[in-house]
């Protein structure tokens, strides 16, 4: 019945869809987004408070008791690309696509708000939708968590469209989902000469190539090759000119890696090695760590709901267990942090209408039918919850 319900608001939905689409905005620059999820709010009598972390929207549901709450999250940037797709509701604004599908999250959301809020009086708890902005850059979730959107909250479900799975199939895994992020900016300090005169200098060139090779050892020979990490440096810079030694070098990477202790200790690992092979040519080195998001943990009870709305409403075909964690990172980590959170990955590929082309891509698109089933899993999801 649910699944009939949320293919019935199919072309509502796709309309949702595609208005988002063709109006994409980037990273904290998402008013006009923020006034239109307001403006299907407002359409559906669902109260909501604006302006949370500048252009988020929570929204809530009271149903017939007040507690428990539990929260679904749908994230609202678009990334910084020019479209290619020739299709009607392809991006107005130059250079800014949705080719990450958080249009499609927000018309998901959207149609689970419709239902829920259809049949509110049935409802044993509270649902709080959570529209996050800033997923792709500064990260939005921690901003929206320490202005109190958590606030009672006991679980929530998040999803990601998934364009390596078919339409109609639903990815899930327990535990590990993403990978933590973090960012070095590493420079090393030497003393410049001539450079028919190296004996004068201490070359940072050098030193730099040498700290570079030792981080690589790091992954390969400190980290139980049972655990995952990936440690790549993209950006090197140093050197004036070819006959003058350099006095400084400087050199950006990432860290990834899924458990919380492998974190904690390759960073620190990145940090000593740095310092102490830097002295060792007598250098000196300057280390600036920016983390950035955590690792996200699926909450095994929260999946489990999952699995069975999919079950419920799809036939258990249509799940697809998802073999190894990615190491792509996920701001919906900082919701799971907080509360027992379950996240997934909804299918939206379709080979015979060439709907193949992978996120962050200027040809990305999704098959629309996936709307109504997220929307679907998600009622389903939160009736289970409300009612365990």
């Amino acid at each position: 019945m649910t699944l009939k319900r949320a293919n019935e608001l199919l072309p509502w939905l796709t309309a949702i869809r595609r208005d988002f689409h063709e109006h994409p905005e980037l990273s904290t620059q998402e008013f006009r987004t923020m006034d239109r999820i307001c403006h299907y709010l407002d359409e559906l009598s669902i109260p909501y408070e604006k302006g949370i972390f500048n252009t988020g929207v929570v929204a809530t549901i009271q149903g017939a008791k007040e507690h428990p709450v539990v929260a679904l999250r749908a994230d609202m940037d678009a990334l910084p690309i020019h479209e290619q797709n020739d299709v009607p509701y392809r991006s107005k604004n130059d250079g800014v696509m949705h080719a990450c599908g958080h249009d499609a999250h927000m018309a998901v959301q959207l149609g689970a708000a419709k239902l829920l809020q259809d049949e509110r009086n049935h409802l044993n708890g509270t649902i709080k939708l959570l529209f996050q902005p800033a997923e792709e850059t500064v990260g939005g979730a921690l901003p929206m968590i320490k202005e109190g959107v958590l606030e009672n909250v006991e679980g929530i479900f998040g999803l990601h469209v998934a364009p390596e799975i078919p339409v109609g199939n639903v990815g899930v895994r327990y535990g590990q989902m993403n990978a933590a992020s973090d960012a070095f900016y590493i420079t090393i300090h030497g003393n410049s000469s001539h450079a028919a005169y190296p004996s004068s200098s201490v070359d940072a060139i050098v030193v730099a190539s040498y700290v570079i090779t030792a981080l690589q050892t790091i992954v390969s020979r400190n980290v139980d090759a049972r655990d995952s990490a990936v440690l790549s440096f993209g950006m090197i810079q140093g050197g004036n000119a070819r006959n003058v030694i350099a006095d400084s070098v400087t050199f950006e990477g990432t860290l990834r890696t899924l458990l919380p202790e492998t974190r904690d200790y390759v960073v620190s690992r990145i940090k000593e090695t740095v310092e102490h092979v830097a002295k060792g040519f007598g250098a000196s080195a300057t280390i600036n760590h920016e983390p950035g998001y955590r690792a996200l943990i699926n909450d095994d009870s929260m999946i489990d709901h999952i699995k069975k709305s999919v079950t419920t409403l799809l036939g258990n075909d249509h799940l697809q267990p998802i073999e190894k964690p990615s190491l792509g990172v996920e701001d919906f980590a900082f919701f799971a942090a907080e509360v027992p959170g379950a996240f997934y990955r909804l299918g939206v590929r379709n080979d015979a209408r060439g709907i193949v082309h992978g996120g962050h891509t200027n040809r990305f698109d999704v098959d629309e039918a996936a709307l109504a089933i997220g929307a679907a899993i998600q009622v389903e999801a939160v009736r289970q919850f409300l009612n365990d």
